[in-house]
């Protein structure tokens, strides 16, 4: 059994900022873009990729567990891991084991309020600015990894069953986005419905945008591909990553 040991630095988890949203949805994004290369282009397989991207995952992951403060570098190293492999998690459960993107959705939504309900039982808190525990952090990535591969599937059904296509699957959920935005600013919604709301809807963003990004013309995408899209997004992250170390440098 994890026990709930305190952390002495409560402060493992980034301030929530419009740099922190912009940096997720770009995440997500190169995670659809990865996570379809590795499955796709390079016919490794969607089971196969799964378990390449778990194992990074919980590596990452443990790596991040060993930190006593935010780290930015591995704070978005395991965000990615949990997009990367949510993609391909997600195209297993809909496509290999053929659940399709309803059935799929449905399933990640139920794994991931129960996800939440356990937490707030054994936590007391679903904090998502601070972490109080080992078991507390554990709950949280849970959370996330469950969030990004319901995202997939959400964003997948946008874009191939619901007619909207890539662009439309974008513009919806973009439209949702600024009503999320808006309600935080003008009305008295929890700030955690708001985040955990807007954290799955980003990722079917990120994913209808990197479809956007990859697929040919003719499928209404621009066409520049798996390998192209993901360096291009990599280092947009990259830079966006390091002016964020630099900031956590001069407030330390």
């Amino acid at each position: 059994m994890i026990k709930a040991k305190p952390y002495k630095d409560l402060n493992k988890l980034p301030a929530l900022t419009i740099s922190f949203w912009v940096m997720k949805i770009c995440a997500t994004t190169l995670g659809e873009t990865f996570g379809d290369l590795l499955s796709m282009t390079m016919h490794i397989g969607y089971a196969l990729s799964s378990c390449i991207l778990l194992m990074v995952f919980f590596a990452s992951l443990f790596v991040q567990l060993l930190g006593k403060k935010f780290h930015p570098v591995i704070y978005w190293f395991v965000i990615l891991s949990t997009s990367t492999a949510g993609t391909t998690i997600s195209d297993y459960m809909d496509r290999t084991l053929n659940l399709g993107y309803a059935m799929g959705s449905c399933i990640l939504a139920g794994m991931l309020l129960l996800v939440l309900f356990i937490w707030k039982q054994k936590e007391k808190s679903i904090s998502v600015t601070h972490i109080k525990s080992v078991r507390g952090e554990i709950f949280y990535w849970t959370a996330i990894l469950f969030s990004n591969t319901l995202g997939t599937a959400l964003g997948d059904f946008l874009a191939d069953n619901s007619g909207l296509g890539f662009l439309g699957g974008a513009m919806l959920i973009g439209g949702l986005l600024s009503l999320l935005a808006l309600a935080h600013y003008f009305t008295k919604i929890s700030t955690l419905v708001l985040f955990w709301a807007a954290f799955v809807l980003t990722r079917p963003f990120g994913a209808t945008f990197g479809d956007l990004l990859t697929k040919p013309l003719q499928s209404g995408g621009l066409n520049l591909g798996t390998l192209g899209s993901s360096a291009v997004l990599f280092s947009i992250l990259a830079i966006w990553v390091a002016w964020s170390v630099k900031k956590v440098k001069r407030e330390s």
